[in-house]
């Protein structure tokens, strides 16, 4: 690996943290510096919506207004660089908590899960963008 690809797996690391800091913490306006405007994002996996960046924006902050405790965590990141593109597909696991106070596991209303997000990516002006998400998802549990 020369000094480029490894300055480009250390920003592409940083944009995965990035998704998955505005996501759980419903900071909206942050997906602009993780996707492309016009990238196709799918969450049809789970039972989700496949939309530009704006669509999906608007999706996620409804959808997931029902669950304010959110933790994604994120690993066994690939990655292959390209030149100007990127390909990373990374596992992921999440909980969706019906709070953000401290509630007993059995209360009703958790949703865990996992699966892998598969990224295209390109890189832009502004650094390194995702222009298509696929979510793969692997396993779901409600309580």
């Amino acid at each position: 690996m020369d000094v480029q690809e490894i300055a480009d797996r250390l920003e592409l690391g940083e944009l995965l943290a990035r998704y998955v800091r505005a996501v759980d913490g419903g900071d909206w306006a942050l997906l602009d510096s993780v996707f492309t405007a016009d990238a196709v994002i799918d969450f049809s996996a789970s039972g989700g919506v496949r939309g530009d960046r704006d669509a999906v924006r608007r999706w996620l902050a409804e959808v997931l207004a029902a669950w304010p405790g959110r933790q994604h965590l994120i690993g066994a990141v690939t990655m292959t660089v390209e030149g100007d593109e990127a390909r990373v597909s990374a596992s992921f696991a999440d909980t969706l908590a019906p709070s953000r106070s401290t509630v007993a596991a059995t209360t009703p209303g958790f949703v865990r899960g996992g699966g892998w997000y598969h990224h295209r990516l390109v890189r832009t002006p502004d650094g390194w963008r995702s222009r298509e998400l696929i979510q793969e998802q692997c396993w779901r549990t409600i309580g």
